[in-house]
């Protein structure tokens, strides 16, 4: 029991004494590249969606994509 209680109270100080913080503006210009990052990435994945003609299962009819207009000519 005297490990647990000596483990809390070294983790207690290292997190209080020792370990330094981010700033709030620090931690706003992150936020702001994860949220641009996420949007490229969203619509990086939307765009090949698209392009390949991506839908959802049971769709029909609309675009069809690169991948379906390939398949139509060939069919």
């Amino acid at each position: 029991m005297k490990r647990l209680i000596s483990y809390c109270q070294s983790a207690y100080a290292e997190l209080f004494y020792k370990v330094t913080w981010p700033t709030s503006t620090e931690l706003q210009s992150s936020a702001v590249v994860v949220l641009i990052a996420t949007l490229m990435t969203a619509l990086i994945v939307f765009g090949m969606d698209y392009v390949l003609g991506v839908r959802p299962t049971g769709a029909e009819g609309g675009w069809k994509g690169v991948t379906g207009i390939i398949y139509s000519i060939l069919t």
